[in-house]
């Protein structure tokens, strides 16, 4: 992956989905032991066990389609009805 020279880069499709970036999200960077990082704007970094869960499935519900289903259709989905 390179770095156009106007400094763009394009998030690959499955980062862009784990993440849950979706078009039109602000974004921030951050630097921290010469490590750049990149995340929706005003949400603060994952510390908790239980948000970092949250973030995983959301990517995977971006990715399976789940998005516009109804509470009761993913809750059937997770039960595995």
């Amino acid at each position: 992956m390179r770095i156009t020279s106007k400094g763009q880069v394009t998030i690959p499709a499955h980062i862009r989905a784990q993440a849950g970036l979706l078009p039109q999200t602000e974004v921030e960077f951050a630097i921290e032991d010469g490590i750049v990082t990149l995340r929706p704007a005003g949400r603060r970094p994952c510390t908790s066990r239980g948000a970092e869960i949250a973030r995983h499935l959301r990517g995977r519900f971006l990715r399976s389609g789940v998005v516009g289903m109804t509470t009761d259709e993913i809750m059937a989905l997770t039960h595995g009805e």
